[in-house]
């Protein structure tokens, strides 16, 4: 396969994109809002839950962004299809980048940036795979 291909990295690059807005809205949030209550859960919880909602975050603004092109089914399965390894692993890269640097389950000035990197990052080549094996994108 050639990993050379500027304009396949660049589509690549805009699809990881929307992938990291949507699973980043569920991850912080859920941390956030964690973070802004009193509650019993231990931070392992938390980021399990992060990330859950994270998927779930994601797939419904992917799902959104390919109702432009399809059937609300036909958007959801797409969305399911082609971007749910990458979400995970995309997840997993954030949650344990929180995890490593802050202990887990906290948000800070200089802790998102580096999660938002990692999550990109992570994901960006499997995304760039995908698109020139089967020259499929969610958007």
């Amino acid at each position: 396969m050639n990993w050379n291909c500027k304009k396949t990295w660049k589509q690549s690059k805009v699809n990881t994109l929307w992938c990291l807005l949507g699973c980043s809205i569920g991850d912080f949030g859920t941390i956030f809002y964690f973070q802004n209550i009193t509650h019993s859960w231990n931070n392992f919880e938390i980021m399990g839950l992060a990330i859950i909602n994270g998927l779930i975050t994601s797939i419904i603004l992917e799902t959104i962004i390919l109702l432009k092109q399809m059937n609300f089914l036909d958007s959801l399965k797409t969305a399911f299809g082609m971007s749910f390894i990458s979400m995970i692993g995309m997840e997993l890269a954030m949650n344990f980048t929180d995890l490593i640097l802050t202990g887990g389950a906290i948000l800070n000035w200089w802790i998102i940036p580096l999660m938002l990197l990692s999550g990109f990052y992570a994901s960006l080549p499997y995304n760039y795979w995908r698109l020139k094996k089967y020259n499929i994108s969610c958007h």
